[in-house]
């Protein structure tokens, strides 16, 4: 199985992180595509797998929406928005629609209120079938309320889309020229590809497609509150924002107990050690995990869409991991 490991010289961490990795090369599923760590700022650990490589573009899924959010915090930072703004007042053509009077606060913790729940198939906003509206636009604005708006929490990519919208709506920029400005060229990202819908629009719902290196600066970024190489990107403020604990969905989700604006929590128990770690997410097993008590990210890569163990093999990933640190 093709592979590669790249190792910072004279870790402490390199040779046990190397056994760890390692682990999965026997994989019985061909479609991880790769794990990297990073410690105090530095790659610790960097593996790739099954034809991979450190300049693969890799479909990241809906941890895209974890990215999203982070925009969304770009714009608050520069007076474009602000969590408590409606989206109404920022995008007009949401006056007289379910959205009326939602705020984005609601859209980045999925309490819209919509009737959009991408479980349910049957859902009037579910993501297959905004996915396949001939105007995804019109689609969305027509979608009825389910609930008042902040009462429920439903998983859903509309409020991603949404949320995207929102930012070029209060910007007056494409989402991603946006995100070239603000996001991406500061942190030194040169490649990427986002896929965009039927009008044109870049889904703020995912489909965003980076390298493994490049998504570790954004945990990296993240990790440090906003800052990046001694540069700041975004205000600690909305860094904190975005993590912070704003509803608990354990009930809901096995792989989290909290989620923030996009972004996911979870205390990890190893031992005798409570580790609390967050986390962008995506169809497959996609993640880029941010532990500031370890100051490490870990991101993994894996085309296992639509499967069941893609999550739990990242699971597994982590925990492995988080065992092997000092």
């Amino acid at each position: 199985m093709a592979c590669t490991l790249l190792m910072a010289a004279g870790s402490a961490l390199a040779q046990p992180l190397d056994e760890v990795l390692a682990r999965w090369d026997r994989d019985e599923h061909p479609d991880l595509r790769s794990v990297l760590v990073m410690r105090d700022g530095a790659i610790v650990a960097e593996r790739y797998y099954n034809g991979e490589t450190a300049d693969t573009l890799h479909d990241i899924r809906s941890a895209g929406k974890s990215i999203t959010a982070l925009l969304a915090g770009a714009a608050v930072d520069r007076g474009k928005l602000s969590a408590d703004g409606r989206i109404d007042h920022y995008w007009p053509a949401a006056k007289g629609t379910a959205l009326e009077g939602v705020t984005l606060d609601q859209v980045l913790t999925m309490r819209s209120g919509l009737a959009a729940f991408d479980e349910d198939p049957a859902s009037p906003g579910n993501e297959d079938k905004m996915d396949d509206a001939a105007d995804p636009v019109a689609f969305t604005l027509a979608t009825p309320a389910e609930t008042t708006p902040g009462a429920r929490y439903r998983y859903n990519s509309m409020t991603a889309y949404i949320a995207g919208i929102t930012v070029e709506q209060a910007t007056g920029a494409d989402l991603e020229t946006f995100a070239r400005s603000t996001l991406f060229e500061p942190l030194g990202i040169q490649h990427w590809q986002w896929l965009r819908d039927t009008a044109n629009h870049p889904k703020g719902q995912g489909n965003l497609l980076l390298r493994t290196r490049d998504l570790a600066k954004i945990g990296q970024m993240v990790l440090d509150n906003g800052m990046y190489q001694g540069h700041r990107v975004l205000s600690a403020e909305w860094i904190q924002a975005a993590l912070a604990p704003r509803v608990t969905i354990g009930d809901h989700d096995r792989y989290a107990d909290h989620y923030g604006y996009f972004w996911y929590r979870k205390t990890e128990r190893i031992g005798s050690r409570e580790i609390v770690v967050h986390f962008a997410s995506g169809n497959g097993g996609n993640k880029i995990y941010v532990i500031p008590a370890l100051k490490s990210v870990v991101v993994v890569t894996s085309s296992a869409y639509g499967k069941g163990y893609g999550q739990r093999r990242s699971a597994s990933i982590l925990q492995a991991i988080l065992e092997n640190q000092p």
